[in-house]
């Protein structure tokens, strides 16, 4: 059985509903974050969803953030011991919920490119240019660049599509010393986690993480970090340059939108092939990354 939604009642105020997570405020400082089992495509959410995929992605961010040196918004705490009211929803919140610290977000998805691959290949092909970059070097298809590049888009409301603007418009929007202070930090967190991918067999082409502020000022992890819903995963053993590349994510639930005409169409279930092939992904991707055996 999937969990598409949760319902706590009364006992915390329902902040908001994103794509996969339902937000919940526990204090003025302290949010639950619960990651469901819903899943979109072509900014879409399907009707049913994907068995464990929120408990997944929830164990896979734990990984990451314990592996990336850098301060995150995980309060560490057993949930049901340190609020003993939640107990009666264990059966929703049990492997899927996090207590986070509520920050000030910085209204940006701080995307990390080093393969050229979807939006990328799609706007250099035509312009020989990526988010507005100019591009040098000549590339074909899932090639690597030389250095990774920093690819910002705006961060969207719900049913609304993100848009890539390049470096220089998203200093307009949070700043130029910010802007280049999420620049380094993203880019330096990426190459780290590719390199440790590498050596379990999986290449990460590119990557979206999320940031706050903390009351110095400083740069905080939030949010998911390093998912197949938040990156691209490639099988390293069967990449090859100047094609698209299998991936560890939604690529077999968007083909299969694709060649039936449902991509951005409301109301779609998918068949229980679909379900089982993409989750069954989401183990393969955790399995590889962690090294642990999913139960």
């Amino acid at each position: 059985m999937s969990l598409t939604e949760t319902n706590l009642d009364d006992t915390l105020p329902l902040l908001g509903r994103g794509k996969v997570r339902d937000i919940y405020q526990i204090d003025p400082s302290t949010l639950l974050f619960v990651a469901t089992d819903r899943i979109s495509a072509y900014d879409v959410i399907m009707e049913n969803g994907i068995t464990d995929k929120g408990k997944l992605l929830t164990k896979l961010s734990e990984f990451w953030f314990d592996f990336l040196p850098i301060e995150n918004h995980l309060i560490k705490k057993d949930i049901f011991q340190e609020y003993p009211r939640l107990e009666k929803y264990r059966d929703q919140l049990q492997d899927r919920a996090l207590i986070v610290r509520k920050l000030k977000l910085i209204p940006l998805e701080v995307i990390v490119r080093g393969y050229i691959t979807g939006s990328a290949w799609k706007e250099y092909k035509k312009s020989k240019t990526v988010h507005g970059l100019p591009i040098d070097e000549e590339l074909v298809e899932s090639q690597e660049f030389k250095t990774p590049i920093f690819t910002p888009s705006t961060k969207a409301e719900q049913g609304e599509h993100d848009e890539n603007i390049s470096p220089a418009e998203a200093a307009k929007i949070v700043g130029q010393d910010l802007c280049d202070r999420l620049e380094k930090t993203a880019i330096d967190l990426y190459v780290q986690a590719k390199e440790y991918a590498k050596t379990k067999g999986i290449i990460i082409a590119d990557t979206k993480f999320e940031f706050g502020l903390d009351e110095n000022n400083d740069i905080v992890l939030v949010d998911e970090v390093l998912t197949p819903d938040s990156s691209r995963f490639w099988n390293a053993s069967t990449y090859e340059v100047g094609k698209s590349q299998d991936s560890y994510d939604k690529q077999f639930l968007r083909d299969w939108l694709t060649s039936n005409g449902l991509n951005g169409k409301e109301g779609v279930k998918m068949t229980d092939e679909i379900v089982e092939k993409t989750r069954e992904k989401y183990i393969e991707a955790y399995e590889q990354l962690t090294g642990d055996k999913w139960k």
